[in-house]
């Protein structure tokens, strides 16, 4: 099973707004033992977010939508979000509930459309202002801001997905080179991607004086171990300093 991420917003692809969806949705994915396998960005353009929500959902991934849920005209993801799905866009009477009873009568006439879903959607309750995300085919819509939005990710995760977590013998594992440019390393990745299949190589470089790298594996527990040992052992002969990292 694969997650992934929608982050839409003609205001994030601007710059008018920093994105705080990514390093929070990987975070809350990798304490519960889960992985982030992709993440895309969209504005707000009902053609492009109907495209690629169509996609996903045929996939069958697990995808978190961060934004574009309003009532305002530039707000398409609950329109497109149906018009992927194959389905019509209608109020949700629990979700009218949870309006009015939050915001009375200023609940009518603008706010209650925030409660028009996709048909056959269910609800992602909203802690702060009561006003529900919602699911449809195993992706769920939440609200942009990052107060709203990361509790409502983490009830999706405890609620529906808590029989996958800690589940994947996954490990992760690097040391710090210094002193080496990647093209003095590429054979000795090469050699460890040759001799450990499961495992995936990483090569982060860092721009400073002794030029350090960032070299790792991750993928199986095991596998990662064994691979390391034949890094940090490659590493040596190769007459570069290094050391681990936590």
């Amino acid at each position: 099973m694969q997650f992934g991420t929608y982050i839409i917003g003609d205001e994030i692809l601007s710059g008018k707004r920093q994105d705080a969806h990514l390093s929070a949705i990987i975070r809350t994915l990798n304490s519960r033992g889960l992985a982030l396998s992709w993440a895309h960005y969209m504005g707000d353009d009902f053609d492009e977010i109907t495209r690629q929500l169509k996609d996903s959902m045929e996939r069958g991934d697990v995808v978190f939508c961060f934004g574009g849920i309003g009532a305002t005209p530039d707000d398409f993801t609950r329109q497109a979000a149906a018009a992927a799905a194959g389905v019509p866009i209608e109020r949700h009477a629990e979700a009218v509930a949870e309006i009015e009873a939050h915001f009375g009568e200023s609940a009518y006439p603008k706010r209650v459309l925030m409660a028009e879903f996709p048909r056959g959607a269910t609800l992602i309750p909203n802690p702060v202002n009561h006003v529900a995300g919602f699911a449809i085919s195993r992706h769920y819509f939440m609200p942009g801001f990052p107060q709203m939005a990361h509790p409502m990710m983490e009830w999706v995760l405890d609620t529906h997905y808590a029989h996958l977590f800690n589940r994947n013998d996954y490990a992760e594992s690097s040391i710090l080179v210094m002193d080496a440019g990647e093209s003095r390393l590429i054979d000795l990745m090469q050699d460890i991607v040759s001799r450990f299949p499961a495992v995936k190589i990483f090569s982060l470089p860092k721009l400073d004086a002794r030029r350090t790298i960032e070299l790792g594996v991750k993928g199986p527990g095991v596998e990662v171990e064994t691979a390391m040992q034949a890094i940090r052992e490659g590493v040596s002969a190769a007459g570069f300093p290094w050391e681990p990292l936590a």
